[in-house]
């Protein structure tokens, strides 16, 4: 008898502590329980201690409120140019009415995730290929708004849909992998091009600031030249004319410079002046007038060494002046200089010698008296 009122007592103990703690239910922080009584939506319970009547009230599995991120796999989408690529997305979203996301949808996640495939079918089947790859922000904005507006009478905000790849066919890949090539080889070209033209600009630019500064070098060195030769000209001018010399020195003078006319490599002639011939003449003059005969000189001639000599100046005179005469009646004549051997060595002329009076040691000067 006391064995079985003490089991009585148990179970009643028992029975009261399961009842206390179905009646207490704490609630964590976002989080949100939804309450059945005899199976009708009664409340949601608050985070928090909360009271419910036992074998009455169910509650529901808690429901999370904070922002959620769900990952979906790549989905296959056709694209206006009939390209099929792959398209995979992020979606952030958080529930704000858990009576409504309990009992408006069965499965909120996964309707979330067809409705994104759905919109985002729609949306890149209306662009290329090229306008998919670049529009991201559009693509995004456009699926947030249409999932907001459809999620929103299952108590859910999408926050945000990002777009984490788009993935075209390998042979498009290939062909995006060889355009992007080429353009880089393009850039690469017109790069290299434009640097060689700038390149030749600077190097004309520096050739032609190098050609005017050598121009004007050269301009320089020449007026300084020329106005160096025509200040030794003055000079010698006034020199000649200071010192007033004898024209027989002048004629002399000519003599010495006509051998050099011919000592050049090219020269196969050379055209004597008009002026030589004078020359000619007046050094004939001068040697016959400055040479006594030799009878005067030396009385009866005798063929000793210094009468051979005089007689030799004075043969040479006479032919001087014989061949200026010529030259005076016959004008200019070109005497053409001797022909250069094959071996290329031009023997220089050499000057015309003219001896000097000769006059007899101790010998008067002849007179006009007989």
């Amino acid at each position: 008898m006391e064995i079985a009122l003490l089991a009585i007592v148990v179970l009643v103990v028992l029975f009261a502590v399961t009842t206390v703690l179905k009646a207490v239910r704490i609630v964590p922080q976002a989080r949100a329980g939804n309450v059945e009584r005899l199976g009708r939506y009664y409340r949601t319970l608050e985070p928090g201690l909360n009271f419910v009547i036992p074998f009455v009230d169910r509650v529901r599995p808690l429901i999370d409120l904070r922002e959620q991120v769900v990952s979906f796999k790549p989905q296959p989408v056709i694209t206006e140019d009939n390209l099929v690529v792959d398209i995979d997305t992020v979606l952030y979203f958080q529930v704000t009415d858990p009576r409504a996301a309990a009992y408006e949808i069965a499965n909120f996640i996964q309707g979330v995730e067809q409705l994104t495939v759905t919109t985002l079918r729609n949306v890149v089947g209306g662009m290329d290929l090229e306008k998919t790859l670049t529009s991201r922000d559009t693509i995004n904005n456009q699926l947030r708004g249409v999932l907001d507006e459809a999620t929103g009478k299952w108590g859910l905000r999408v926050n945000r849909v990002e777009i984490k790849a788009i993935d075209p066919p390998k042979t498009i890949k290939e062909a995006m992998e060889k355009q992007m090539r080429a353009e880089r080889d393009k850039r690469a070209a017109i790069l290299t091009a434009e640097g060689q033209r700038q390149s030749k600009i600077l190097t004309a630019e520096g050739e032609k600031q190098s050609a005017i500064l050598r121009a004007e070098g050269e301009r320089t060195s020449q007026i300084l030249k020329a106005e160096g030769q025509s200040q030794a000209i003055d000079e010698v001018f006034q020199a000649v004319h200071r010192n007033d010399p004898d024209p027989k020195l002048l004629a002399y003078q000519y003599l010495q410079v006509l051998p050099q006319l011919a000592q050049s490599p090219g020269n196969t002639f050379w055209v004597i002046p008009g002026e030589v011939t004078s020359a000619l003449q007046s050094v004939s003059k001068a040697f016959t007038e400055a040479l006594p005969s030799v009878e005067a000189r030396t009385g009866p001639r005798d063929r000793t060494a210094g009468s051979a000599a005089v007689e030799e100046a004075e043969r040479a005179a006479a032919e001087a002046k014989a061949e200026a005469e010529d030259s005076e009646r016959a004008g200019p004549r070109q005497i053409e200089s001797p022909r250069r051997p094959l071996d290329g060595n031009v023997p220089a002329p050499e000057p015309a010698a003219f001896p000097e009076p000769v006059t007899a040691p101790n010998t008067p000067a002849p007179t006009d008296e007989p």
